[in-house]
């Protein structure tokens, strides 16, 4: 068993499946409403016993994960000069 104040994986629990911490409600579920263009207070208002905040929590954890701050660059840092020059050339 996992358990920590945002995420509960336990067996006793449907099964082991990714829950918010003091519910029964699937992390997944969470993005299926997001991926299906639903906006986060639909599921909140679905799904009482989920918290704004735990909801939101998860989210920045998801985009931690994904998009590591060493990942994350600036648009001013893309130096796109070099495919102007090769545009150039091909002319």
């Amino acid at each position: 068993m996992l358990r920590t104040d945002l995420i509960t994986i336990d067996p006793e629990i449907t099964g082991g499946t990714p829950v918010f911490t003091g519910t029964r409600v699937p992390i997944s579920r969470l993005f299926s409403y997001l991926r299906h263009g639903h906006p986060l207070d639909e599921f909140l208002d679905d799904y009482p016993t989920v918290e704004k905040e735990q909801a939101q929590r998860v989210l920045d954890v998801a985009l931690s994960v994904l998009l590591p701050d060493y990942l994350k660059v600036e648009p001013a840092q893309i130096d796109f000069s070099y495919t102007e020059k090769r545009d150039e050339t091909a002319a």
